[in-house]
């Protein structure tokens, strides 16, 4: 079965964006090969998109995931790519499907689509409605040395038991720190 894995890059003071959503912060550390990324990409079999990662947030930098600009991986990667959204009348959008159900319903749409390789979660608030769900399997965050004060924290819990994770990998990438953990259950 196909494992749920959540992907960000994150900055030292936990935030996968800026303010407003902004992304900006994240490109002087993009250029930089990352050996864990590379791992990674022929094992996606499939995206998990939240509706406001989709949308691009309210940055002005911030470009839509449907557009060229804004595509997953700048356009790296290409396979079949979910957004959960709460609209089941979202206008269609060319290589998105959108999901309006529950999200174990999601998940599992997306594990078959993804014939065996990773689903990636991308978005804070579905990364953790997977892991409150128990869908979530591991975590690849690479860890920017910037601190941002301020945007989306990458897992926002209020309450609730800790979550614990095992190390799978830590390496380093030029001035990246790259975290592979994979969710105890």
């Amino acid at each position: 079965m196909a494992k749920v894995l959540f992907h960000a890059t994150m900055s030292l003071d936990g935030f996968i964006t800026g303010p407003r959503g902004a992304m900006d912060w994240v490109g002087p550390f993009a250029g930089t090969p990352n050996p864990s990324v590379d791992e990674l990409m022929p094992r996606i079999g499939a995206l998990l998109i939240g509706g406001n990662t989709f949308r691009g947030g309210a940055a002005a930098d911030a470009h839509p995931a449907g557009s060229p600009e804004g595509a997953p991986y700048g356009g790296a990667w290409s396979g079949p790519m979910f957004v959960l959204t709460r609209d089941p009348d979202e206008p269609a959008r060319e290589g998105y499907t959108f999901l309006s159900g529950e999200l174990q319903d999601a998940v599992e749409v997306a594990r078959a689509a993804a014939n065996g390789g990773y689903v990636v979660v991308l978005g804070a608030a579905t990364a953790r409605a997977c892991l409150e769900a128990g869908l979530l399997d591991e975590v690849l965050l690479h860890i920017a040395p910037i601190l941002l004060g301020d945007g989306v924290r990458m897992l926002d819990r209020d309450g609730g038991q800790p979550v614990h994770l095992e190390w799978m990998e830590r390496s380093t990438a030029g001035d990246i720190e790259n975290l592979w953990a994979r969710v105890i259950r």
